[in-house]
C-alpha cells in the first residue's frame, strides 16, 4: 500500500472550551492537568487525521505554561502535525485565550507531543510524509528533526556525533 503525502493543514484540529468552576483551583486558575488532557486529545485527533490510523501518545516533548488561564475564559486549542517520520508524528498544540469583549486572541500556552500509529497488535505502522506549506509549518517541520535527534540522544538511542541536524547548529564549515 502506497502512502500519499498529506499537507499539514489536513490534520488541523480546533477545540474551543469554556473554563468553568470545576476546571479551576482555589485561585480561579485553570488546572494544568486538565489542559494537558485537552491538548492530548486534540493532538491525538490531529495525528489520526494525518495517519488515518489509531495512534498512541509516545511523548510529551515540551509543555509551556506561559500564563495562567482564568475562570470564565474561552480557550481554543489548535493542534497540527508538524512533521512525520517512519511511524511517528510530531504535533504542535497552540493554546489561545479569547477576550470575549474585544474578540482578540492571545497565545498563552503551547506544547509538542509525539504520537505513533499502531495496528491492532500495537505494532508501529508507517505514516504519510508531511508537506508543510506556510512559513510557520516550514519552521516547525525543520525544527522537528533537531528535536527528535535531541530526544534520541537524551534517551541514549543516538550518539551525539550521529545527530547531523544538531551538529549543523553548532559547527560552521
Amino acid at each position: 500500500m502506497s502512502l500519499h503525502p498529506k499537507r499539514a493543514a489536513e490534520s488541523l484540529t480546533i477545540s474551543t472550551q469554556h473554563i468553568l468552576p470545576n476546571d479551576t483551583n482555589a485561585l480561579g486558575n485553570f488546572f494544568g492537568g486538565r489542559l494537558l488532557e485537552w491538548m492530548d486529545t486534540a493532538a491525538a485527533i490531529a495525528a489520526q487525521r494525518h495517519s488515518n490510523r489509531v495512534v498512541v501518545t509516545a511523548t510529551v516533548n515540551n509543555v509551556s505554561f506561559k500564563e495562567p488561564i482564568k475562570l470564565g475564559s474561552v480557550v481554543t486549542l489548535e493542534a497540527k502535525v508538524s512533521r512525520s517520520f517512519n511511524s511517528s508524528m510530531e504535533v504542535f498544540i497552540d493554546v489561545f485565550v479569547e477576550d470575549m469583549v474585544t474578540g482578540k486572541r492571545r497565545k498563552c500556552n503551547e506544547a509538542i507531543y509525539t504520537f505513533v500509529a499502531i495496528d491492532q497488535n500495537g505494532s508501529p505502522l508507517p505514516v504519510p510524509e508531511l508537506i508543510p506549506e506556510t512559513e510557520e509549518e516550514k519552521a516547525r517541520f525543520e525544527g522537528a528533526l533537531r528535536r527528535k535527534q535531541l530526544a534520541l540522544i537524551l534517551a541514549g538511542k543516538m550518539k551525539p556525533h550521529e545527530a547531523q541536524e544538531l551538529k549543523a547548529l553548532f559547527l560552521q564549515d
